[in-house]
């Protein structure tokens, strides 16, 4: 078997093998979180301390750069060896055994350079993509913990780009600051130490080269870091505006509104493109800056070193040794300034993932009351909302709700309707005053545990890519024929399954674009009727269907509430009419509550709406 074979059999995975299992990423997540959490604000910090389990395969990932670097690193020597050689040895057969020697030390110097490659490459990029897993998987934890008020504010345009290319720029910061930094300080020290131990007014002279790179790079690091900050602002800015215009495209056509979309798109397009502009002009002048100044230093440095040959203080083959080893150190210098962008950007993306991972608004749920079992009754008292700079919404709202009581909410626009449905939820907490679960304050109970008896029909069904069976199923595990049959059917979905090439296995496309209006909400219905939950919640429900589509979906609502405790938001007299009672909510309180004929006979805010409509 030759030398590549084995490489090939020993270090390269098989395409299906799984190098890092689902639990190993799943440890890092919470980690890195707490990493964040710390306080520290420092970027390079942050990294070094996520990096920190790895130290033992990193340090064994920089010994085999060392070893596979090890022809560049002896090359100058053997270079000036030959030189020397041909030059000063007058016997033939010295020269050619000594020849003999050095080729063969640099052969086997270059053939080691394939495994001891492979070796570095497999520990290096072990680390590096458990840490770029490790991340991701770590904001995806922490998006799932952050607050719906964090959702809100957050475009999610925003959050793809910090979950995808701030994520991969950390990356190749990893790669340069645990691959290109340790290989640049290596060749550096290699080469002052070759230097140093044959003449030190060479050794002199190249010290001279560390205070042009100092200078040079103080001199252009802000403009940089300020220009890399822009670029990463306005890329996110332009993601979050992408997605936006995608989620527009039907309203925009419908409205012949292209052209200013795209009028829109371009103005901000341009303007990344400006401002990456701005970023490349200041790379390249620190690029161009320094290379010019290095050169400078290696021209000056092989007229220094052939004046030192010229009189008789070095050998001829030296003046090789010497200029390659300078060539070498001013190299890596300018290597290691070139860096500068990149480990400049990739620290601004530290930052940038940081706005997720060290933002405390979160859902803490840690030593609450599990909820076992839901009963369903609920009180609001004296319970005052508002939203961050905004008007309150809720103004001392007293509401009661009995175990298995059907109750419609119903007010004008912005009156707190959906404020409401989030508390009940959990989505929000009140500012003041309480909200009862079962006659326990909503914030001493688990959250997560409370929700998974509870089931939302929303306004704007949410669906997924994937079949209709994963839809309807989703959360829910180990669902029989029997049990998604009995939901097709109290969803009044039966018929139009049958009407399906693949029945419950027909694919969706994204956001069930494939479906009507009322198909999309009949199949959300049957998601909650199949979560078989103490208490449901239906917002606007029926909104999304016509009326022959709604006298349908009726009977199922009816059946699916009996005996439930139900939230009701509609406007529609027919959705409301059934509820046991009706909560009229206007500015901020619960003016009117009462059955549907109570409140038409009373003729107060409830009777008005309702001969209005």
């Amino acid at each position: 078997m030759g030398i590549l074979d084995h490489v090939r059999k020993e270090h390269l995975p098989a395409s299906n093998a799984q190098v890092f299992t689902d639990e190993e990423v799943i440890n890092l997540e919470q980690d890195f979180i707490d990493t964040y959490l710390t306080g520290d604000t420092s970027p390079l910090h942050i990294l070094l301390r996520i990096y920190r389990r790895f130290w033992r395969e990193l340090l064994i990932s920089m010994f085999f750069y060392f070893l596979k670097t090890s022809p560049v690193l002896a090359l100058p020597i053997v270079t000036s060896n030959i030189i020397n050689i041909v030059t000063y040895q007058a016997q033939q057969s010295d020269v050619v055994g000594n020849l003999l020697i050095n080729v063969g030390v640099m052969v086997g110097l270059l053939l080691l350079n394939i495994p001891t490659h492979m070796l570095y490459i497999r520990y290096h990029s072990m680390v590096v993509r458990r840490v770029e897993a490790g991340l991701r998987g770590a904001m995806v934890r922490k998006l799932q913990q952050l607050s719906i008020t964090f959702h809100k504010e957050m475009q999610s345009g925003r959050i793809q780009s910090k979950l995808m290319r701030d994520v991969e720029t950390v990356q190749a910061l990893s790669d340069q600051i645990f691959s290109n930094i340790p290989g640049v300080v290596i060749n550096m020290i290699t080469a002052l130490a070759v230097v140093v131990t044959m003449n030190l007014t060479v050794f002199a002279f190249f010290l001279l080269c560390i205070p042009a790179a100092v200078v040079t790079v103080r001199l252009f690091r802000g403009g940089i870091t300020q220009r890399n900050t822009e670029y990463r602002r306005n890329m996110e800015n332009t993601s979050a505006g992408l997605m936006d215009m995608v989620e527009m495209t039907q309203i925009t056509r419908a409205h012949a509104l292209e052209n200013r979309e795209i009028r829109k798109m371009t103005t901000r397009l341009n303007e990344v493109a400006n401002t990456g502009f701005r970023l490349d002009m200041v790379q390249a002048l620190f690029g161009s800056c320094s290379w010019v100044v290095f050169n400078i230093f290696q021209l000056v440095c092989l007229v220094f070193s052939a004046w030192m040959a010229f009189s008789g203080q070095i050998l001829v083959g030296d003046i090789s040794l010497y200029q390659s080893y300078f060539s070498s150190l001013t190299g890596q210098v300018s290597t290691l300034i070139g860096m500068l962008p990149v480990i400049t950007k990739g620290l601004e993306s530290v930052n940038s993932i940081g706005e997720i991972l060290s933002n405390r608004d979160i859902e803490d749920n840690t030593g609450k009351k599990k909820v076992e079992n839901l009963r369903g009754e609920y009180e609001f008292r004296d319970v005052y909302f508002h939203y961050e700079d905004d008007q309150p919404l809720l103004r001392g709202l007293n509401l009661h709700v009995q175990e298995g009581e059907t109750i419609a909410i119903v007010g004008e626009s912005g009156s707190g309707k959906s404020t409401i449905l989030n508390l009940v939820i959990g989505f929000n907490m009140a500012q003041s005053g309480e909200v009862l679960v079962d006659g326990e304050d909503i914030r001493n109970i688990d959250l997560h545990s409370y929700r998974k008896h509870i089931a939302i029909v929303p306004q704007n069904s949410v669906l997924f890519t994937g079949t209709i069976r994963e839809n309807i199923t989703y959360g829910v595990p180990n669902v029989t024929e029997e049990r998604l049959a009995q939901a097709l059917e109290a969803a009044r979905l039966t018929n139009f399954i049958k009407t399906l090439p693949h029945g419950v296995d027909t694919m969706l496309e994204e956001h069930g674009a494939n479906l009507s209006g009322g198909q999309r909400q009949r199949l959300s219905i049957a998601r909650a009727i199949i979560r078989d939950p103490a208490v449901i919640i239906l917002d606007e429900a029926t909104s999304a269907l016509d009326s022959i589509s709604e006298k349908e979906i009726q009977h199922a609502i009816h059946n699916l509430t009996a005996n439930r405790t139900t939230f009701i938001v509609a406007h529609r007299l027919s959705t409301i009419r059934d509820a046991d009672r009706i909560a009229v909510i206007k500015d901020g309180v619960c003016l009117e509550i009462g059955t549907y004929a109570e409140l038409m006979e009373k003729q107060g805010e409830f009777y008005r709406m309702q001969t209005a409509q």
